[in-house]
């Protein structure tokens, strides 16, 4: 069986900045920390909301920090990917984490509706404006590698999203202030809750589509067929499986039936030509093809549940 990895074509890796996460998880931490407390001194629910989705980061960035060191680590015998797939995991419980978190702030926020409390504003807009400061600069950190990596992706929205919570908060601090319109607190921490459940089921269904090894959206099974077809040598592609071990490698593999009975270096040369479409095309970089000539099967339909 011939297992080409496509290095020569390039992988797209992108290295992201753990020091960037590290640096996340201290600055979440400290505004957890003022904000359970100021939450407590005031009477907000909305700092308290946007304090306990603040712990929350500060779990899914260690998470998300444990599984970007992991998934650096070398391949080896017991581990032959290494553990190039933990950071799926990381961005899935991160995602869970996000609707749970949500679920939560919509039942305190119902009840707290109904029952309004005199809130110390004050202290709810100034620590506001540091949860804006911090998680802003967290943001900024890890826009870059949001970009290219999903667990890194999963981290970034909880820092945006807690950005955002906290200009809620920081709205609802004023209007309370000003105008002592206190259900405003509920009313912000409902649309927070709103936005995380909105994120997190998008990156959940992201995540689980990796894990379960779905082949990609981007990916037509019907247009890979048909583009080696084209290619001289190649009679008919089977046994397809299509899928994303990690964000930087997407693997194919099939048998191909030749349209001959060729010698081991011209099926290398079919080969190279297959592997530089499937490449240029589909951005597939680790393909193996099982070759076969009239080989007598059962069933050798496009895609077969082994």
């Amino acid at each position: 069986m011939e297992h080409h990895h496509g290095h020569n074509h390039g992988h797209h890796h992108h290295q992201v900045e753990g020091k960037n996460l590290l640096f996340s998880i201290v600055l979440n931490i400290v505004i957890t920390v003022a904000q359970v407390i100021g939450g407590i001194l005031s009477g907000s629910l909305a700092l308290i909301s946007d304090a306990l989705h603040n712990f929350s980061d500060v779990l899914s960035l260690v998470f998300s920090y444990v599984a970007h060191k992991l998934s650096r680590k070398k391949a080896s015998v017991n581990q032959t990917f290494g553990y190039k797939r933990a950071e799926l995991i990381a961005a899935f419980v991160n995602a869970m984490t996000l609707i749970i978190v949500a679920l939560f702030l919509i039942y305190g926020a119902i009840e707290r509706f109904f029952n309004p409390q005199e809130i110390k504003s004050g202290l709810v807009i100034w620590l506001s404006i540091l949860g804006i400061v911090a998680n802003g600069l967290s943001v900024l950190l890890l826009k870059n590698d949001a970009d290219k990596n999903l667990n890194m992706k999963s981290a970034y929205l909880h820092l945006f999203t807690d950005m955002l919570a906290s200009v809620a908060v920081l709205v609802g601090g004023l209007l309370m202030k000003y105008f002592q319109w206190f259900w405003v607190d509920s009313v912000m921490t409902l649309l927070i809750a709103i936005y995380l459940i909105i994120v997190g089921f998008d990156l959940l269904k992201n995540s689980i589509q990796m894990l379960m090894l779905f082949t990609p959206s981007h990916i037509n099974i019907n247009e890979i067929i048909s583009e080696v077809h084209k290619i001289h040598g190649a009679n008919k592609l089977h046994h397809i499986h299509v899928w994303y071990l990690n964000e930087d490698e997407l693997h194919l593999e099939a048998h191909l039936d030749c349209s001959e009975d060729m010698k081991m270096s011209e099926f290398n040369v079919l080969l190279d030509e297959l592997e530089h479409i499937l490449f240029e095309k589909f951005h597939i970089n680790h393909i193996n093809i099982q070759p076969e000539y009239k080989k007598e099967e059962v069933s050798k339909d496009f895609i077969v549940q082994d």
